[in-house]
């Protein structure tokens, strides 16, 4: 009889185990009936493949189109687990605490339907940007002047300095609104690049239209290369239109980047050396060891019926919000305008030479395919004032739009941080507390977690990767705060150490209504060197040590899942 007992025993393990590992690799989307929401009636502006819009006032459910493509496939745009789509027509209020009252983003409207976007031809002049602190001063002039020719267009132009900069904010702070329930959001999701790479195209495009120069490009700001690390010189005349007075008086030049910047009024004390030493190390953290799967470096997919924040990737949290806030005034301004706010950050012209780096920057890495599943579209002004369709699938490859970028190198390709001398990863057969999440990071908090069964006794060669989720992260502005895997002694263990998993930095964001998803889940990875390092690949569970940085934020849970190379 016991030995019965024992073989049923087993056999229900294997079945679970089984069952275990099948959960962790394939969950369910979120099912959301499309027609339980408002749907608005020109959701084809942007979709590039939806056709027509759909109203769901009908009881049948039938859905009606309202609006003709001019023949595209009659694909219903609100379906879930299809693109985004955005509406020219259905626009609404940005909504923050401390927005300015009278602020509008929204695009002026066109007076035809948008055409879709075609490829540049191919004997057109390929652009090269090339790097602001070598480009030169002939170089660097044009783009001066560019900047000075786009502000002194009307403001109802959509080609102006002023309606660029609000294309940021339409996109960033839910003017747009797919589902009443999901604003579109391009920052927290594997939109974030391809939305960017499109955005900083058109606008280099609309410069070179304005200067009479097509092979005009945009300069990049290389702050990942050690001769780059500093703002800028052009950028710091107050004469001059690359000059934004809403910005850190202490970063001016010859301030270093701080590519792990805390937001506190305290700065670090780190001599240059030591500050291009940390931020290389931050790179290769963020480039190379959290980043070993396409889905996080790039973010999670952004979905219709789902949410709007389901989480960004390794470089866009760091060091692409990091950069934003270093460059923003959160001492004098509420929101740390202009760089460090979503809705405001289009204002200052150093954004666009960022973003031309952070677009850089996707290219070395080379895993751009992921993005092409979706169909996901923008809308964008050319530079003829034309209102352009264009999709995710459109800007993957850098030559077919014509343009590349000069070269400065990879520096923090083989910069591997060390680990740290003499800390206790863990206390021997110590138990952790129990955490009830969700909980305020307001303080501390060190969890003990379960790794997946299929993954602490895994075959030594076995290929895949370990992913700790931050589920459900919310916060209503600025945050930032630390993830440590086995480290209780974490107070010794500098911000690039190897010992620590992940960081969370966030801009300034809209607070969210009630019926809002609010935030999103973010995913970091405990990839397999790092246990090697921690002595923890056999190990049934790790501890999870979370430290706030910068303001509270709220966290919903800690997991450990399983993911295939």
């Amino acid at each position: 009889m016991a030995n019965e007992r024992c073989r049923v025993a087993l056999f229900v393990l294997i079945v679970c185990t089984f069952a275990y590992a099948a959960v962790y690799t394939s969950l369910p989307a979120v099912s959301v009936n499309p027609c339980a929401q408002t749907l608005s009636r020109a959701l084809l502006a942007v979709t590039g493949l939806d056709p027509y819009v759909v109203s769901c006032a009908a009881d049948d459910g039938v859905s009606t189109p309202l609006l003709s493509d001019g023949g595209h496939d009659k694909i219903n745009a609100g379906r879930v687990g299809g693109p985004i789509v955005t509406d020219l027509l259905q626009y609404r209020k940005p909504e923050g605490p401390d927005f300015p009252e009278d602020l509008q983003c929204c695009p002026p409207m066109p007076t035809s339907e948008p055409i879709d976007f075609t490829l540049p031809d191919p004997s057109e002049p390929l652009r090269t940007r090339r790097p602001a602190h070598v480009a030169g001063a002939e170089y660097m002039a044009k783009y001066k002047r560019a900047i000075a020719l786009m502000k002194a267009l009307p403001r109802s132009d959509p080609r102006s300095f002023y309606q660029q900069a609000n294309i940021h904010c339409a996109y960033c702070t839910g003017a747009y609104v797919g589902h009443p329930e999901l604003a579109v959001q391009v920052h927290f999701s594997w939109l974030f690049f391809p939305f960017h790479r499109a955005y900083i195209y058109f606008f280099e495009r609309i410069a070179g239209k304005l200067l009479g120069d097509p092979g005009f490009a945009v300069p990049f700001w290389s702050w990942d290369v050690p001769e780059g690390m500093r703002m800028p010189l052009q950028f710091a005349n107050a004469s001059s239109p690359l000059y934004d007075p809403m910005r850190n008086p202490w970063h001016a030049p010859p301030k270093l980047v701080d590519l792990d910047y805390t937001m506190d009024v305290v700065e670090n004390n780190y001599t240059d050396d030591e500050q291009i030493k940390h931020n290389l190390w931050i790179m290769y953290k963020q480039m190379i060891r959290s980043a070993p799967l396409a889905s996080l470096f790039h973010g999670q997919p952004f979905r219709a019926g789902e949410t709007d924040k389901p989480g960004a990737g390794t470089v866009k949290l760091q060091p692409h919000n990091l950069m934003h806030a270093w460059v923003g005034d959160l001492l004098s301004y509420p929101n740390a305008e202009d760089m460090g706010a979503y809705y405001a950050a289009g204002r200052d012209p150093i954004f666009y030479t960022h973003h031309a780096n952070i677009d850089r920057l996707w290219d070395a890495k080379t895993l751009r395919t992921l993005i092409g599943s979706t169909p996901h579209a923008f809308l964008f002004y050319d530079e003829e004032a034309r209102l352009v369709r264009i999709t995710a699938r459109d800007v993957l490859d850098m030559d077919k739009l014509r343009y590349t970028y000069h070269g400065v190198g990879l520096p923090w390709l083989d910069a591997r941080p060390p680990t740290t001398p003499n800390v206790k990863y863990r206390v021997k057969n110590r138990i952790e507390k129990p955490v009830m999440f969700p909980v305020t990071l307001d303080n501390v908090v060190t969890a003990e977690v379960r790794r997946p069964l299929i993954l602490w006794r895994q075959p030594k060669r076995a290929t895949q990767e370990e992913v700790l989720v931050v589920e459900h992260i919310q916060t209503d502005g600025i945050c930032k705060f630390d993830v440590f895997v086995n480290a209780r002694e974490h107070k010794k263990i500098k911000p690039c150490g190897r010992e620590m998993a992940s960081q969370h930095a966030k801009q300034y964001d809209t607070k969210r209504g009630t019926n809002h998803h609010e935030g999103g889940t973010e995913l970091e990875t405990i990839k397999s060197d790092i246990l090697k390092d921690l002595g923890a690949e056999q190990d049934e569970s790790v501890t999870v040590t979370l430290v706030p940085r910068h303001e509270k934020v709220r966290i919903g849970g800690v997991r450990i899942e399983y993911n295939g190379m």
